[in-house]
């Protein structure tokens, strides 16, 4: 990348406060349009993907009993409140869209958060949108095939519609994004509350033998730590996505106050959610039958409610669509964040200069999703990166203590007691050990593909004097990116740094934005 991008890490902070404003030069910025509801709307809507269908199954199964798997629930939704309560001080101390990504880059540097960010871009976003969208897929197809599986071609085409008309819709407005975020999320939180009525209408009835303690304990097999570690493994995927709205920080209404109060909002419903959601499942389910089972919900629905079963898949159906939407959204951000630090083509730091959404980073995110639909492994592929997220969760929370030490008297504010991150290490190191002893290749394999995007860094980023034609190719492509996506640089906003910007964002701004200046400054989000 050219010095004039690295030189933009250095005032892009800035660009949280001009979010939404005209600044002087007449740019267009991102908008602050997400409050309060559409905040906790991003968190529950990630969070709740298709996970609480279907990972039931992996808990119970590694956790040996019904009353182990209940405790492995509880005590990762309180894991997961640490590290948001960890995240919310990082959030607002530096105050980028990126989330761990900006925060693992200004405290451990560059190429820590390059390797974040590969990682993500290259595997992470792709495959797990990829995967969401093939379960939206699956269940709205299995209802028209109850005898057998539904068509793959048919799966993958209706997730790759799935897949284009939600970007449609984000690149069209960051408000109608928020909207089909709030109105999906309601939705899943309304079929989750129906299993929970009829789990509750279960107890009342009697049924719950599988609750009685001298029951609830009863192993089906041997306990062992090893098993209990991936049994909470499986229910942190499930609480995956806590950590989604920090990537939008700087298009948040009032960060300092919306994004704690989110996350104090969010992250306890979920834990109601999901405890409550299991309790519901072992009223009308043996273990046994459960883990027969490859969608919970579905077998769940078919036990209790008869001709009315067909609430659930749709019921998933809904739940994974607001998945899809929301990972497309947090994760284009996360890649407009890595952009405009100069660790990728700064195009995909580039927002509409009417709508103000970041179009080639929403664009690029599809396209890499879409990619991984024609790929049939992507199942390993997620086990193979699902250790290096955890890895880089902690490395993101270690620097929060490395942070006070380096930094005692920065502003901060929310500051919470050093005690909780010491007590979200603690439990993040017990998962990544026993992980690692007990599936050394497959964490090989994640560490491997992380470490690929060593020598990307120190050729891509680091080099700065790259042949001339390389950068002329570079500036072509960008400027043809522009003219088709409509897209301009964001005004970094009235910092003390902006008399620089005259010589430094000259240089970084791209041929698009110095050719057709007088229109882009008319433009006005």
């Amino acid at each position: 990348m050219t010095d004039g991008a690295r030189k933009r890490s250095g005032t892009s902070g800035s660009a949280g406060d001009a979010a939404g404003e005209k600044d002087s030069g007449g740019g267009v910025a991102l908008k602050k349009e997400i409050g309060l509801v559409s905040a906790c709307g991003i968190i529950v809507g990630n969070i709740i993907g298709s996970g609480i269908f279907v990972s039931p199954k992996g808990v119970m199964e590694n956790a040996s009993s019904v009353g182990m798997a209940l405790i492995v629930w509880i005590v990762t939704g309180v894991i997961t409140a640490i590290g948001a309560l960890c995240y919310a001080e990082l959030g607002v101390t530096i105050p980028k869209s990126g989330g761990d990504y900006s925060y693992v880059k200004d405290i451990f540097g560059g190429l820590a958060g390059f390797l974040r960010l590969w990682i993500a871009v290259l595997v992470i976003y792709p495959t797990n949108q990829a995967v969401i969208a093939l379960t939206f897929s699956n269940y709205v197809l299995q209802p028209l095939f109850p005898t057998c599986f539904p068509p793959e071609n048919g799966l993958r085409l209706l997730a790759a519609v799935c897949l284009l008309l939600l970007t449609w819709v984000n690149c069209s407005s960051v408000r109608w994004a928020t909207r089909v975020q709030d109105v999906f999320t309601a939705g899943k939180l309304l079929a989750l509350a129906l299993i929970i009525v009829m789990g509750l209408v279960q107890i009342c009835k009697g049924e719950y033998y599988w609750l009685e303690p001298a029951n609830a304990f009863e192993p089906f097999q041997e306990y062992d730590v090893g098993l209990i570690a991936l049994a909470f493994l499986q229910g942190s995927f499930a609480y995956g996505g806590w950590n989604f709205l920090n990537y939008v920080t700087e298009e948040l209404v009032d960060p300092y106050v919306n994004l704690p109060r989110a996350i104090f909002i969010s992250i306890p419903l979920v834990t109601f959610v999901y405890v409550f959601a299991n309790i519901a499942y072992v009223t009308a389910m043996s273990p046994q039958e459960l883990l027969a089972s490859n969608a919970v919900a579905v077998t769940f629905g078919e036990k209790l409610l008869g001709v009315m079963s067909w609430i659930m898949p749709i019921s998933v159906a809904l739940s994974t669509f607001g998945g899809v939407n929301g990972s497309l959204f947090t994760s284009s951000r996360l890649f407009f964040a890595g952009a405009r630090e100069g660790h990728l083509p700064s195009l995909l730091a580039m927002i509409h200069v009417k709508r103000c959404t970041p179009i080639p980073a929403l664009l690029f995110t599809c396209l890499s999703t879409l990619l991984m639909l024609c790929t049939s492994d992507m199942y390993t592929l997620i086990n193979y990166v699902g250790f290096i997220n955890y890895l880089f969760y902690g490395v993101t929370v270690a620097g929060q203590i490395v942070l006070r030490i380096r930094q005692p008297d920065m502003h901060r504010p929310i500051k919470i007691s050093l005690i909780w991150p010491v007590i979200y290490l603690l439990f993040w190191a017990f998962l990544l050990i026993f992980s690692l002893y007990s599936e050394p290749v497959v964490c090989g394999i994640g560490l491997a593909i992380m470490l690929t995007g060593v020598p990307v860094y120190f050729l891509g980023v680091y080099w700065d004097n790259k042949p001339q034609c390389f950068d002329a190719f570079v500036d072509k492509m960008t400027y043809l990116g522009q003219k088709f996506c409509v897209v301009v640089y964001p005004a970094m906003g009235n910092s003390v740094e902006s008399g620089e910007e005259g010589e430094e964002m000259k240089e970084a701004r791209s041929p698009l934005s110095k050719e057709d200046g007088d229109h882009h400054k008319s433009a006005d989000c």
